[in-house]
């Protein structure tokens, strides 16, 4: 494995063990604010919290797609300081006028109506120019391959955020009120230690200012943002289609609690991943060209694969076990729903990267569309197929439109950069995992009872039966695995330096 390859392979194991402390703090945090907060408080705690995605959504004018792109990966320290004041400050400075503009429209409408917005309402408000400000920040961070910062500033906001947050509501109030001014204090104290990085390392000049430079850059990062927009949308589709075409909030219950799971393993297989692989990926294509990129796919992918499918069939085999572990008997109906949705949360990301390249020929407006054709599709379905089969009727729905969207992708991108898992790793992935079908049948055959028992032992020896088959077959991820442990454990000074 090369050095770019064994680059992305470190920046996947540093924002995959960021990402799994950071999920390692929400467990900690939901179960302690769903006791302390009652349902009233709790609802908006979560209604409040979606709107900031929004918010940040909007604010953003998708600079950060421009940012990836458009990164100077040569570090001309004239195009550097071009980058840094008419791709970063510019839209900054736009985003902050848009806020300024806000809060003065609704203190006229506030004095004009004689009606006075809620605390948190202004809460929500002072915290999305911290919020862009911060996304900004972590994108550049990303695009310049410094994962081991940005790993240490995402765990370490976090649990500072769970710590003010718990001590607001346990010391001051029981509220959503007093659990958001935690958030609000976190979003200060990660402001002054960007601003301290940024003004070490993204120099403005008015020389340098170009506005034209801006527009461009946004024009190609509106329609990703738009995109990010209808993302957040297509979460919530199925839950808000679910409750309009039953009526019934236990359905939507039964469906939230094992797409919410499902999320959180595709925190794993996506943002990890394509945290780790854009950055590269974009200098790769910048400095290389097609053929060079199509390389680090190449190399990428094979694992990829493997850890896809066989992290998919175990789920798809066990899932429901998992449900019945974490969340109770009284919670199994959610364990088919977290079975079907982990598994396409999981093969996604392998589509998505092999066809990767939209952005990288500009065509962030095709993007868009996939991704607005992608929502028209799951609400069809869901319209469809909700009143034949309930909550799995929605779970399908997700199922297609995902799966639609990333064939999408490898159809539309351009050939030269469309780079699909070798017939090999295919093969050989899709040859393991019938051998665990196989087993989970043998086990079903067998009586074991579903829950513990199938959880551990059931999923820990089907998980060695996959590993076991693909090693046996494939040389290429024996030498994989072997060199991943030298680097690992080795201590070896050139592997930290590569790295």
């Amino acid at each position: 494995m090369n050095g770019d390859a064994k680059g992305v392979a470190t920046h996947y194991r540093r924002y995959a063990t960021g990402n799994a402390l950071t999920l390692l703090a929400g467990l900690v945090s939901f179960p302690l604010l769903t006791r302390l907060l009652d349902n009233t408080q709790y609802g908006m705690f979560g209604y409040y919290g979606a709107w900031i995605l929004m918010a940040v959504a909007v604010g953003k004018f998708g600079a950060q797609h421009a940012i990836l792109r458009f990164y100077p990966h040569d570090r001309d320290p004239q195009r550097l300081r071009a980058f840094a004041t008419n791709l970063f400050y510019a839209p900054l400075g736009l985003a902050f006028v848009l806020w300024v503009v806000v809060v003065a429209g609704m203190l006229l409408v506030d004095a004009v109506s004689g009606q006075r917005q809620s605390a948190m309402f202004w809460l929500v408000v002072a915290m999305a120019p911290l919020a862009i400000f911060a996304s900004l920040v972590d994108t550049v961070q990303k695009v310049t391959e410094r994962s081991r910062l940005v790993m240490y500033l995402r765990i370490g906001g976090r649990w500072l955020e769970l710590l003010l947050m718990l001590g607001a509501v346990l010391l001051v109030q029981a509220s959503a009120v007093a659990a958001y001014s935690g958030k609000l204090a976190t979003c200060i104290l990660l402001a002054v230690a960007y601003v301290v990085w940024m003004r070490r390392h993204l120099q403005f000049s008015r020389q340098a200012l170009d506005l034209s430079e801006t527009r461009a850059a946004l024009m190609f990062g509106m329609p990703m943002a738009l995109s990010e927009v209808i993302s957040v949308t297509l979460v919530s589709l199925d839950r808000w289609m679910i409750k309009d075409i039953t009526g019934d909030f236990a359905l939507v219950g039964v469906y939230s609690i094992g797409s919410s799971l499902a999320m959180q393993v595709s925190l794993f297989m996506n943002a990890s991943v394509f945290e780790a692989f854009l950055p590269t990926a974009n200098r790769i294509y910048s400095l290389e060209g097609d053929a060079a990129l199509r390389e680090l796919k190449a190399r990428v992918l094979m694992p990829m694969t493997y850890a896809a499918v066989g992290i998919a069939v175990l789920l798809g085999s066990f899932g429901s076990d998992l449900i019945l572990v974490a969340s109770g008997a009284d919670k199994v109906a959610s364990g088919p729903v977290f079975a079907l949705l982990a598994v396409v949360c999981v093969l996604q990301p392998v589509l998505l990267l092999a066809g990767y390249g939209l952005l990288l020929e500009k065509r962030s407006s095709t993007v868009l569309l996939l991704v607005f054709a992608s929502l028209l599709v799951n609400g069809v379905l869901n319209w469809l197929w909700i009143p034949r089969f309930g909550v799995m009727g929605a779970a399908w729905a997700t199922v297609f439109s995902s799966m639609a969207l990333g064939i999408a992708h490898c159809a539309v991108v351009k050939r030269s950069l469309l780079k699909l898992p070798d017939l090999r790793t295919v093969g050989t992935a899709l040859l393991a995992a019938t051998a665990v079908v196989l087993f989970d049948r043998w086990l079903i055959q067998r009586g074991v009872p579903a829950g513990w028992i199938r959880f551990l032992f059931g999923g820990g020896a089907a998980g060695l039966i996959y590993l076991a088959c693909v090693l046996c077959v494939d040389a290429r991820l024996r030498v994989l695995v072997k060199g991943a442990a030298k680097s690992a454990f080795g201590f070896n000074s050139s592997s930290r330096a590569q790295a």
